[in-house]
């Protein structure tokens, strides 16, 4: 399966992706790569959020509540954006959750075109902040986000976040 670019973890800035040395350890008993699809309708949000919040207990992953709880309004907006804005050319979307021994990306991939991008806030404006808010979440817990394209033309949005992130006081 083609990972789109994306690689094996969540890739810091300044990160070419290029592997260092390969894993010599055995995955933890969470460690693990799961995909679904939806339609891109409103019914996929609340849907989508509660699939990946039992997933996460189901395999047991160590996560902080912190975490969970932003992870799952970072998948809420990121498929609510995709039944808004990319339904149109895109019926069907995919969320993807992927487990590491120390983090956990979740990316919402649809088959639309456009790249949007996280815009400064306008308080004249009652919605569009759905992508600066997910930056913020992500920056919050020490995490890493961005929008890449795929190789059929559409666009993954993915947020990683550390299981247990390290408080700054």
């Amino acid at each position: 399966m083609d990972d789109h670019g994306r690689g094996p973890a969540p890739r810091p800035e300044g990160d070419t992706g290029t592997p260092v040395e390969p894993m010599t350890r055995e995955p933890l008993p969470y460690e693990g790569v799961w995909r679904f699809t939806a339609p891109a309708l409103d019914a996929s949000v609340p849907q989508a959020r509660h699939a990946v919040r039992d997933l996460l207990m189901r395999q047991r992953v160590p996560v902080v509540d912190d975490v969970v709880h932003g992870l799952l309004l970072i998948v809420s907006e990121l498929v609510t954006n995709a039944v808004r804005h990319a339904a149109v050319l895109s019926p069907m979307l995919a969320v993807e959750v992927a487990v590491g021994a120390e983090w956990v990306r979740v990316s919402v991939e649809d088959n639309h075109p456009y790249r949007p991008t996280a815009l400064e806030t306008d308080h004249g404006r009652t919605g569009g902040r759905g992508l600066l808010l997910v930056r913020e979440i992500t920056h919050e817990l020490g995490g890493v986000c961005d929008v890449e394209h795929t190789a059929s033309g559409g666009k993954v949005i993915w947020a990683a976040l550390p299981l247990n992130p390290v408080r700054l006081l």
